[in-house]
């Protein structure tokens, strides 16, 4: 069975993509950064003075597809090495798809009335402290995060 997204095209074209809902949607500020030693993809944005930053790792989507498709040295024609590169590869491509959609989904919840913002967003919401609200939690041993 395939992993969702392992054959995703559009890649860093997303964050224009992210940029175009958020700004529909009525933000007034939006960014994005890429970690590359931690494999983390950063977006954050403002609306209506909350700010909003969200994580997505790409190492994280790199052990996934792995699973999916283990390395076997007797059916393979690359390396081990070569077969971890291309997962964190597709993992870098991946992520940006990932958020694009999630954030869409999100937006179109709240659009819809489904969700209020704070409700669709409350995780990733940050704290005058620049904190997450989901970090905060975490930190504080409020919600136990595996």
């Amino acid at each position: 069975m395939a992993l969702p997204y392992e054959n995703a095209t559009s890649g860093t074209a997303a964050v224009g993509e992210m940029q175009k809902i958020i700004q529909r949607f009525g933000a007034t500020s939006f960014g994005h950064m890429e970690d590359y030693a931690s494999g983390e993809l950063l977006v954050q944005f403002e609306h209506h003075g909350r700010r909003v930053s969200i994580r997505a790792n790409a190492k994280g989507y790199a052990a996934a597809w792995l699973k999916e498709h283990p390395y076997n040295h007797s059916r393979m024609r690359k390396t081990r090495a070569d077969h971890e590169a291309e997962a964190l590869k597709r993992g870098k491509i991946a992520v940006y798809s990932i958020l694009r959609d999630w954030i869409k989904g999100q937006v179109t919840a709240v659009e819809i009335g489904m969700l209020t913002f704070e409700g669709a967003f409350l995780g990733n919401l940050l704290l005058p402290n620049g904190q997450t609200i989901l970090e905060h939690l975490a930190t504080t041993n409020v919600l136990q995060i595996r």
